[in-house]
């Protein structure tokens, strides 16, 4: 079973306009609401896909109604905690480059017995062969040590964690014993290199990125899925790495990208597909919700499409 993970949702109002500019009245068009949220999109991913997951988080008030009334609506399974607090409502906006521009609200304050909630109802799902995929950012009320709590305690009680966060919050997690460590990351250049102190405009080249990525691995991580918008991604376990060339789409919205990457990954994961055959199908997810409007997972006939397009390149053999 697959359990997703998102202690931090919204309400995604997504909109485009021409050229977006600061300081100015700018006039959006094609609004849209989904139900978002980093693993909401990625149990979303796992529908298309034609899998099952159940989607976990917080929501309050009626923003939080609305979410989970559109979770419904996508036909996915959810089990959240209800909070006091009110769930947050996200803007984004896309203009006609395809830039993207989000105002993302902080979220709401969680209480220490909503939170303890939250631990009991994930202790239940963590069976050996579930996977719980944790995603997104923290709202207020949680350290930023959180995952690595969570991840202690969803994996010593037998499940496999795949972990999609950055800042603080990452680094914490890979700050764990062995037996604590996520077994699956997806950082992306930007919050790989953050996490090695290293500047973001420094030159890096995909060797060396690959190198960083390898050292992950001593630190008991499975895979490392290390996407680069553009310019692909690498993909890094024990038994090899691999590049994959983005597939090229018009982009409509790079919003869930990366989750639609996630949930392909764990997809495969789940049904024992071969790593190439998962990371393939983690490119041309990834890709298909580029061409998608909003927040919602491409169409499984547009995935397969661009399935056939996609390419993976063996680096590095397996390790010694």
């Amino acid at each position: 079973m697959i359990i997703t993970v998102t202690l931090n949702p919204a309400l995604d109002k997504t909109a485009r306009v021409d050229v977006m500019r600061a300081n100015a009245l700018n006039r959006l068009r094609d609004v849209q609401i989904d139900a978002g949220g980093k693993g909401i999109n990625v149990s979303a991913m796992i529908r298309v896909l034609g899998g099952e997951s159940v989607a976990v988080g917080f929501a309050g008030g009626g923003a939080g109604e609305e979410l989970l009334s559109r979770i419904a609506g996508k036909g996915l399974k959810a089990d959240f905690v209800r909070v006091s607090a009110v769930t947050r409502t996200n803007v984004k906006v896309v203009d006609n480059e395809g830039a993207l521009t989000e105002l993302n609200e902080p979220g709401p304050a969680i209480k220490p017995e909503e939170w303890r909630e939250m631990e009991n109802k994930l202790s239940r799902y963590s069976l050996t062969g579930n996977t719980i995929a944790l995603s997104g950012s923290l709202p207020a009320g949680l350290g930023a040590d959180t995952y690595k709590r969570l991840c202690a305690l969803l994996r010593r009680a037998g499940a496999a964690v795949f972990l999609d966060a950055d800042g603080d919050a990452l680094k914490h997690a890979l700050e764990s014993e062995p037996d604590s460590i996520p077994d699956y990351i997806k950082p992306n250049r930007f919050e790989l290199l953050r996490y090695f102190s290293i500047p973001d405009d420094e030159e890096v080249s995909e060797t060396r990125l690959a190198e960083l990525c390898r050292s992950l691995l001593d630190k008991g991580v499975k895979l490392v899925a290390l996407s680069m918008g553009a310019d692909g991604a690498i993909f890094v376990s024990k038994n090899g790495v691999w590049r994959a060339p983005a597939v090229a789409v018009e982009v409509r919205s790079t919003v869930g990208a990366g989750d639609s990457m996630v949930g392909a990954l764990v997809y495969g994961f789940e049904h024992g597909l071969p790593e190439e055959q998962c990371f393939a199908l983690a490119m041309a997810a990834s890709a298909g919700a580029c061409a998608t409007a909003g927040t919602n997972p491409p169409e499984r006939a547009l995935v397969d499409e661009l399935l056939q397009k996609t390419r993976i390149e063996e680096l590095v053999p397996k390790l010694g």
